[in-house]
């Protein structure tokens, strides 16, 4: 059993950078495609990005795309999340999972997560 732990959140300026890693428990490594969703206040939770096992399947959400990029290190004991050009709509806590079966847009579709991190972008 994979549980991921999130790390990497903080305050940043709008426009700024950061980098969000998630790594499984006892540097586990992680054979399942891991997806990253954000969920801010008073929303649902919704995806944002995932690649697969082997790295050579990555979908982002609109919303996202050409600003942040999902990888995996060669060793797969971690997944990153690079996010540019932050803006203060991307504010909220960050969530990493493994995906189990069926969509990788759907949070139903994974089922271990981690307790998330919080991105607060401010303008």
């Amino acid at each position: 059993q994979v549980q991921p732990v999130e790390s990497g959140g903080g305050l940043v300026q709008a426009g700024g950078s950061l980098r969000l890693s998630c790594a499984a428990s006892g540097r586990t490594r992680i054979n399942y495609a891991m997806g990253w969703f954000r969920q801010a206040p008073g929303k649902e939770r919704e995806f944002v990005a995932v690649i697969s096992w082997s790295g050579n399947i990555i979908y982002y959400a609109d919303a996202v795309k050409g600003r942040f990029t999902i990888s995996r290190d060669n060793a797969k004991t971690t997944v990153y999340l690079q996010m540019n050009s932050l803006k203060p709509e991307d504010t909220a806590l960050y969530y990493c999972a493994t995906h189990y079966s069926g969509s990788y847009y759907y949070t139903t579709s994974y089922d271990h997560w981690g307790q998330g991190t919080q991105v607060t972008v401010s303008s």
